[in-house]
């Protein structure tokens, strides 16, 4: 069911605590934490402690959640200092986007140029 967690979920046991992650940022809601593959100086996943396979789906049922997401991406950007120079909040939905944890999460990159369109 939509928004409980998955026992087959990366994300959702980084969550519970049972997979370690590099956590910089925890609401109620959400969770940041650093991409074990990083894209670019600051590059951190933020997602919600609610299991939901992409963010339109998140966004349908539970629009207070998406907006908790998306500030807290800005905290984030705001915390790595990059908010004054720019950076970029980035939905991955399906594979064909190259998703590959179906579980909401917004990268949030920074720290370097980000040119349009990405390569």
């Amino acid at each position: 069911m939509a928004g409980e967690a998955q026992a087959d979920c990366l994300f959702c046991k980084i969550v519970s605590g049972d997979v370690p992650a590099t956590i910089v940022r925890e609401t109620a809601t959400t969770v940041a934490f650093r991409d074990i593959n990083p894209q670019a100086p600051t590059h951190v996943l933020v997602i919600p402690r609610a299991h939901y396979p992409d963010a339109a789906t998140m966004a349908a049922a539970d629009p207070g959640l998406a907006a908790d997401l998306l500030r807290e991406a800005g905290v984030v950007a705001s915390e790595d200092k990059v908010d004054g120079t720019g950076y970029r909040v980035v939905f991955n939905t399906g594979t064909g986007a190259g998703q590959t944890v179906f579980h909401t999460h917004a990268h949030v990159l920074g720290g370097r140029g980000l040119e349009w369109p990405p390569g």
